[in-house]
């Protein structure tokens, strides 16, 4: 008898597990247009997606081209197997269905490399002991020539110099920023959202959980993140970028944590970066779900375990600047960064309070692999947001709002002089850093502890005055050596300067200036002694000295 019940029991288990619905990955084996696609690159990106990679000098591949079709409704036709989501980018499928039918299915396709399961003890890697972790996602959004008036966001803007970035005219114009977030109520009627909306600055977006244009919906966090960067409320309150272009993207479905989550995070990024964006935003981070079977351990905090790291890393690679917060849970059992923040290109960013002490809820590094997370810090205490419901000023805790903050700054520091620079070197080694590169490195140069990093402190807090200088100095380093002693004085200058430190014959050489935006205000074909430009506006400005492979920017500051 005891024999009897003990396979009654087991019978009984083993039906319910082959009824129990599992999310996975198919991962793909090929795309057979890709030949078609790479050489007609407007058939699946913008022209601005395609300038920034030429401009950035990153490649057109395999990864941009959508994916096969008849692939996808193939697993769509099939009984028991419903497909949520998919990603190019990593040539993936995210489907539901029960372990036998997913397995049998990847069996008999033979156009499926392989499966992944979100319960990892499914997977043909091999077993490994899985953290058993309380699902935390219930608290995952809340922790009890330009002068601006910034109001309440003068320390968050002024601690880390952006007030600087903005008098030098660089307030984000030309940048465009994806927030990857949880839903953006009534952004579409607040008044601090108002003059986004009155310059055409809002270009669009899309509600990944619902399948739906509508993107004015959902949680309220994505409200708040975007306030940060582009609200404005004159007198009272100013964003990071209030100048920038927005794409506004709904991921986070807020009252559940599923794995689904991390494929609509990636889809998003792949429709931002077919669109050109510059800079995301993402204050959102995984560990945990509401099936513990799914959850990660530290381990997996390596960059490239999961799904949504693995995204980012692309979205890295593809020229994209990725600011993700470093998460809350600094004083829990559960004190790490979570995905994406773990993966190497993405800029991670944790909260300090307005003395500069890290908060005690801010997320600890390293990565799993050793590498230092978060690499930066912003006011995430008593951070100023504007309140979804009233559009009132409030005050809230969070790395959630240190990263949207660092992301506007850095989308400004991004647009000092990308076009001028990046598009005037054609040949340029595989050895050199690339811009993005430098960019990080100036930020990350920059900050107050970069020479004594800590696992909770990272880098520590930029100063972006000093990081505009190093970024200007970086990559005006990549131009032709002959150019590099040339150089104006007086600079700051009122009404003329003069080039200096020319060695050899001006013949063939050209001038440019161009303003902060790549527009051209005065050329001349012949390389003058002196320069008269009392005519422009005080600001930024950049001289472009250039024979045909050679070329030096300098900087302008007009008085």
């Amino acid at each position: 008898m005891k024999k009897l019940g003990f396979l009654f029991s087991f019978l009984i288990t083993f039906s319910l597990f082959s009824q129990q619905q599992e999310d996975a990955w198919f991962f793909l084996r090929d795309k057979p247009d890709s030949t078609l696609y790479i050489s007609n690159p407007l058939l699946m990106l913008s022209q601005r997606a395609i300038d920034r990679r030429n401009n950035l000098q990153i490649e057109i591949n395999g990864t941009d081209v959508p994916m096969h079709q008849a692939h996808i409704d193939n697993i769509k036709a099939a009984v028991g197997i419903t497909v949520l989501g998919k990603s190019k980018w990593l040539n993936a499928v995210h489907i539901q269905g029960t372990k036998i039918i997913i397995d049998n299915y990847f069996l008999n396709s033979s156009f499926i490399k392989r499966v992944e399961f979100a319960n990892k003890t499914f997977n043909n890697l091999g077993e490994k002991a899985v953290e058993k972790m309380v699902s935390n996602h219930q608290n995952k959004f809340n922790i009890s020539q330009t002068d601006f008036n910034y109001g309440s966001t003068s320390d968050q803007i002024k601690m880390l110099k952006g007030n600087y970035l903005h008098a030098q005219g660089l307030t984000g114009a030309g940048q465009i920023i994806a927030v990857i977030d949880a839903g953006f109520p009534n952004v579409n009627t607040l008044e601090a959202f108002k003059r986004l909306r009155e310059n055409n600055q809002i270009l669009g977006g899309y509600d990944f959980v619902e399948r739906s244009t509508n993107f004015y919906a959902g949680n309220n966090h994505g409200t708040n993140v975007l306030s940060t960067i582009g609200g404005y409320l004159e007198n009272q309150f100013v964003g990071a970028a209030p100048d920038a272009s927005f794409y506004l993207f709904r991921t986070e479905n807020a009252p559940v944590e599923v794995p689904l989550e991390e494929t609509l995070w990636v889809e998003a990024a792949e429709r931002a970066d077919s669109l050109g964006v510059d800079v995301i935003n993402t204050s959102l981070g995984y560990s945990t779900f509401d099936n513990a079977d799914y959850n990660y351990s530290y381990a997996d905090m390596n960059g490239k375990t999961t799904f949504i790291s693995r995204g980012a890393e692309i979205a890295g690679n593809k020229g994209i600047l990725v600011v993700n917060s470093a998460g809350n849970s600094g004083n829990n059992s559960w004190k790490y960064i979570t995905a994406p923040a773990d993966a190497p290109s993405v800029i991670t960013v944790g909260a300090v309070d307005k003395n500069k002490s890290i908060a005690n809820f801010s997320s600890f590094g390293p990565t799993s692999d050793g590498r230092i997370k978060p690499e930066i810090l912003a006011l995430g205490v008593s951070a100023a947001v504007i309140n979804h419901t009233n559009g009132a000023i409030s005050l809230s805790n969070g790395t959630s709002f240190s990263s949207p903050i660092m992301a506007g700054l850095i989308a400004c520091l991004n647009g000092n002089e990308g076009f001028l620079l990046k598009s005037s070197i054609h040949k340029k080694s595989k050895k050199q850093k690339k811009f993005n590169d430098h960019l990080k490195e100036a930020v990350y140069t920059s900050a107050n502890t970069y020479s004594n990093p800590t696992d909770q402190y990272g880098y520590g807090i930029p100063d972006f005055e000093i990081a505009l200088n190093k970024y200007i100095g970086s990559t005006a380093s990549l131009q032709e050596a002959s150019l590099e002693r040339v150089k104006i004085s007086p600079n700051p200058v009122t009404t003329i300067f003069k080039i200096e430190g020319f060695l050899g014959n001006r013949k063939g050489y050209k001038m440019q200036i161009f303003d902060v935006l790549g527009k051209q205000v005065l050329q001349k074909e012949t390389l003058l002694n002196e320069v008269e430009i009392s005519f422009l506006e005080t600001g930024l400005y950049f001289l472009k000295i250039s024979k045909e492979n050679q070329y030096r920017t300098i900087k302008i500051i007009k008085n």
